[in-house]
């Protein structure tokens, strides 16, 4: 069972998930699932076919993401625009969390929903250290 680390009661991400854990997902509140993850990055990831049917099945709206290495400015921008339309809790997942709290940390620093010190904090408290990622936050933040 994979754990979802709530950032805030509307975000929260993890590592790869399994078909089980998006109906759990889905019980838990969850109303949208992000793939973070490309197909094919591990041969035992389920296939992205299978977890859109399994999302859907379960009521989840669903997106597909896909990035490697930092995330390139497009999915910074449509990981905010998902977070904003979203009708309810989103997660978001990708092989550890780690693409997928920093695409939700720049998307947040982007929009001037937090400054960078919140959105470090936040991701601290779910088990992830941004502190490296403090120049690119403070970059994308608006400016006083």
């Amino acid at each position: 069972m994979t754990e979802f680390h709530r950032v805030t009661p509307h975000f929260a991400v993890a590592g790869q998930v399994t078909l089980d854990d998006i109906s759990r997902a889905a019980a838990d509140g969850f109303k949208v699932l992000v793939i973070n993850r490309p197909e094919g990055e591990d041969p035992d990831q389920p296939k992205l076919a299978e977890i859109q049917a399994a999302a859907e099945a379960a009521g989840l709206k669903f997106h597909a993401l896909p990035f490697t290495g930092p995330p390139p400015p497009a999915a910074v921008g449509e990981t905010a625009e998902i977070i904003e339309a979203a009708p309810g809790p989103v997660l978001a997942y990708c092989r550890t969390g780690r693409r997928s709290i920093m695409a939700w940390a720049m998307a947040e620093a982007l929009a001037g929903n937090k400054t960078p010190d919140e959105v470090i904090a936040l991701a601290a408290k779910a088990g992830y250290d941004l502190a490296g990622a403090r120049g690119a936050l403070d970059a994308l933040a608006p400016k006083p």
